[in-house]
């Protein structure tokens, strides 16, 4: 578990992430949440890498989720990640990131970190700047790309 001045992030168990994507109501978030169950069950030695990772409040309010998919051969790592609305705008996706970001780094294998904002999601963009990624030029399903390399 990380811990940060507001916040617990931690990857969920198996049974955390079975009752979490059955309380979704959304298909689309059902459907990216189960993607990531099957990844943490098919790669156990890589669960972290796999897994939703929780964020909550210190008293233990959920307030969103974040997510790598998987690290390549390469020690490249994509990152995702959400705040309920409710709690957006008050700087925890960045402490959340900024947070993960620290963690991964601490592995030895890993180079990098990716990331898609959509183009019109500037608080995401945001987030990702002043986590230090910086856009690689490049564009993926979901928007431009960035990039953190390991120092």
């Amino acid at each position: 578990m990380l811990k940060t001045k507001r916040l617990k992030i931690y990857p969920a168990t198996q049974k955390q992430m079975e009752e979490f994507i059955a309380a979704q109501s959304d298909e689309n978030l059902k459907a990216a949440y189960t993607e990531m169950l099957s990844g943490s069950l098919a790669h156990p030695e890589q669960w972290n890498w796999y897994a939703i990772w929780m964020i909550e409040l210190a008293d233990g309010t959920h307030v969103g989720e974040l997510c790598f998919m998987g690290l390549d051969k390469n020690g490249v790592a994509e990152i995702g990640y959400g705040i309920s609305e409710r709690y957006q705008n008050q700087g925890f996706a960045t402490e959340a990131v900024q947070a993960v970001v620290t963690w991964a780094f601490s592995e030895p294998n890993v180079t990098a970190i990716e990331a898609e904002a959509d183009a019109n999601n500037i608080a995401s963009q945001k987030v990702l700047e002043k986590c230090g990624f910086v856009p690689n030029g490049k564009t993926g399903e979901e928007g431009p790309r960035y990039v953190l390399r390991k120092k």
